[in-house]
């Protein structure tokens, strides 16, 4: 009986390590952006399981200082790099879909005027808007147009909720993603992730210490693979990760 026992514990032991394996911070650099309250990281991780490797880039910034921004793009003349810092931005990422007509895909907002609708769709389950300089990731249900945001962006799948991995991602395409995360302690970043699952990306981002004190309460994926890119604003030349392909819209971090 005693046998039996202790094959049953090894086997649950087995069982909840190979649970709780996850993505650890192998290494992380920090430099501070062109305003205060902005930085951007570059956080190395690998997967002790896998073996997998990625990178991760943020730009991190205080929702007591900045926001977000949405700019349109409805010509696709311009790249990431070349109108942010055009428009004055501290950071940028692209944004979300769009048809091969490149017409927004999803509730579009910027500066108020809204140029494309609220869809239903199961892809879309998010939405990143700016009301009175407040930054809110909602689910598309918890949406309203009585909210009247300045900025929004509806995009997905929801990566992360309530601090966890949102269940059933896709686990088997790996590609570039960008994201917009909130966080713990009035913190928020948008970010760009080398070629990794959505689900991957979204354990990455629940349960790997990505800075110190930060805990992600919520995710919001954008559009990803050749559409992602990744600029920010140093204090000397621009860090950037450029698109593969021309894009419809770009979510920009901003002074407030």
């Amino acid at each position: 009986m005693a046998v039996r026992l202790s094959a049953r514990l090894v086997l649950a032991l087995f069982l909840a390590g190979t649970v709780r394996a996850e993505w650890a911070v192998t290494s992380s650099q920090t430099e501070p952006g062109s305003a205060a309250g902005i930085e951007h990281r570059r956080i190395e991780l690998a997967d002790a399981e896998t073996r997998e490797r990625a990178t991760l880039d943020l730009a991190l910034f205080s929702t007591k200082s900045a926001t977000l921004r949405v700019i349109d793009n409805p010509t696709a003349e311009n790249d990431l790099a070349t109108l942010m810092p055009r428009e004055n931005c501290l950071a940028g990422v692209n944004g979300g879909y769009f048809d091969p007509e490149n017409k927004p895909v999803g509730l579009l907002i910027s500066e108020g005027k809204l140029i494309a609708p609220l869809r239903k769709a199961r892809l879309l389950s998010g939405v990143m808007l700016v009301t009175h300089g407040q930054l809110q990731l909602l689910r598309t249900a918890e949406y309203s147009s009585k909210r009247k945001p300045v900025e929004a962006l509806q995009c997905g799948p929801f990566l992360v909720d309530r601090g966890q991995p949102v269940p059933g991602l896709n686990a088997t395409r790996p590609a570039r993603r960008t994201f917009i995360l909130t966080g713990s302690a009035e913190r928020a970043a948008i970010g760009f992730c080398s070629g990794v699952t959505l689900a991957q990306v979204a354990k990455i981002l629940a349960t790997s210490e990505l800075a110190p004190g930060l805990k992600v309460q919520r995710a919001l994926n954008l559009d990803g693979g050749s559409s992602s890119a990744f600029w920010f604003a140093r204090k000397s030349e621009p860090f950037s990760i450029s698109e593969q392909k021309t894009v419809r819209n770009f979510v920009a971090v901003v002074p407030k």
